[in-house]
């Protein structure tokens, strides 16, 4: 009886004991679940600084490229696609590759301001002007030839006509992109966001009622169409250009500087990686549709793409807030030599823009036959987008992850590398996968636009993951850190 009351007696003893522990380590959980809570809302606020106004201000810009579309398809069909091919194919083209240089200035400005280095973002600011008006000079032709451009790749007469005749009257908006996107890369590096945000809505009311003017008003037709973003794009100029000058960067603009000129080939260098980067996926979609322009019934085609790619870019502009977030966030860390920083805001930035796309792809399969009545009467047209809506909310999925991994890949300064998995994906899979889809398998727009997302856009996406899981953070701390000091010697 002793020996049981003394195994009884330890056995009570124990409990206390395992429910201590059990207390403990429940308590031990909860700390760290309030630690990464905590974590991950300092992060997200940090983040949403730049994400908020970021969305504001390129969905303001982006209305305007809508408003526009949306103007001329009241006007007809024809006018419809004429300006859609000139906004997605010639803006487009010239677009993406002076957006992707101007990306350089992510790396550059974001690691710079990370690492307390204030008075090189003027500079680096400045050389990216000169590179991106020599790049606008070498680009006119783009807008000079557009209508014997567009009938060499198969786009009907009357349409590449009309496309070319609107892109003459946008040669003003294509200089405006030399300075805009430098100026908005600048001030974002130093989260001046709501400056950006504040003037992007003044442009949007400017343009609002010089689309009217013009269009209405005066009647000007597709002539007045392609005019009206001259103005808002210009408003976009001056304005940061002088909340700039005018005292609003104290620190990072001290006057022009002949410093600028110096270093040019090396600036040059980057920036061409950056933009070609960028280019090659922004491309990606205008060859979408000049592919959809050779189909049969092609005004309808191009309408209905055109219509969805408007949709898909409006939305676009939500992951490109957080291409631009991401970016300065991942810079400013690792300008700062926090690699652990710099993976968690990544981790951080990624989640938040999947859920966003998990619930543009839910509205899209829910409404995807309400789309396109802001853009187009037709009936053929509302019935080709619906068909093509499936496609749109994958599209818009894939692209909530996407432009995430390619902010990360900016603000390490991986753009050479990016450029290549880009060049691969799209050019080596997506387009022969979209050709072989739409005519050898008679699949038209619709084979079209799945072989090149899925056989391009997945893959980039896949391996862009890929290699972001497996970074070694701290060594890209210590990379940046290297990489500031040689920018810096070379001012």
């Amino acid at each position: 009886m002793s020996g049981n009351g003394a195994v009884l007696d330890n056995q009570e003893a124990k409990v206390p004991l395992l429910q201590g522990l059990e207390e403990k380590t429940k308590r031990d959980d909860d700390i760290v679940v309030q630690d990464l809570a905590c974590r991950v809302g300092v992060e997200s606020k940090k983040l949403w600084q730049i994400v908020g106004p970021a969305i504001f201000s390129r969905l303001t810009s982006y209305s305007m490229l809508v408003i526009t579309q949306a103007f001329a398809g009241h006007l007809g069909d024809l006018e419809l696609a004429g300006i859609s091919i000139a906004n997605n194919v010639i803006v487009g083209l010239d677009f993406g590759l002076l957006l992707g240089m101007a990306s350089a200035l992510e790396t550059l400005c974001g690691q710079a301001f990370g690492a307390k280095k204030y008075y090189m973002l003027g500079v680096y600011m400045q050389r990216s002007w000169i590179v991106l008006f020599i790049c606008c000079i070498l680009l006119l032709p783009l807008y000079l030839f557009a209508s014997p451009v567009l009938k060499l790749f198969g786009q009907p007469n009357d349409i590449a006509e009309l496309s070319g005749k609107a892109a003459v009257w946008m040669i003003p908006l294509h200089f405006s992109f030399a300075f805009q996107f430098p100026l908005q890369r600048f001030l974002q590096s130093q989260l001046k966001n709501m400056v950006i945000a504040w003037v992007s809505f003044v442009a949007l009311v400017v343009h609002i009622f010089i689309s009217w003017l013009l269009v209405y008003k005066l009647q000007l037709g597709v002539v007045g169409t392609a005019m009206t973003l001259n103005f808002s794009w210009w408003v976009l100029v001056f304005g940061h250009l002088g909340y700039t000058i005018c005292g609003g960067c104290p620190l990072t603009w001290t006057g022009f500087s002949t410093e600028a000129f110096s270093g040019l080939w090396e600036f040059t260098k980057l920036s061409a990686a950056s933009g070609v980067m960028l280019c090659l996926e922004n491309w990606y979609y205008r060859i979408l549709i000049l592919m959809t322009g050779n189909l049969k019934n092609a005004e309808i085609a191009v309408d209905a793409l055109s219509i969805c790619m408007t949709i898909n870019g409006w939305e676009m502009m939500i992951p490109l807030a957080f291409f631009a977030g991401t970016g300065v966030r991942v810079a400013n860390e690792l300008g700062a030599g926090n690699g652990k920083g710099a993976k968690f805001a990544t981790i951080v930035s990624v989640t938040t823009s999947v859920i966003i796309g998990l619930v543009f792809w839910l509205l899209i399969m829910f409404f995807h036959d309400k789309l396109t009545w802001i853009f187009t009467s037709s009936e053929p047209v509302l019935e080709a987008v619906n068909k093509l809506s499936i496609l749109l909310a994958f599209t818009v999925l894939l692209n909530s992850v996407q432009p995430v991994l390619s902010g990360v890949a900016v603000g390490s300064g991986w753009q050479k590398y990016v450029a290549y998995i880009n060049l691969g994906c799209y050019y080596a899979i997506g387009v022969p996968l979209g050709f072989l889809m739409g005519w050898i398998f008679n699949q038209g727009v619709m084979g079209i636009w799945a072989g090149m997302i899925f056989g391009g856009t997945a893959v980039q996406t896949l391996i862009l993951a890929i290699i972001t899981i497996r970074c070694d953070w701290e060594k890209e701390a210590e990379k940046a850190s290297l990489h500031v000091l040689k920018w810096s010697e070379a001012i």
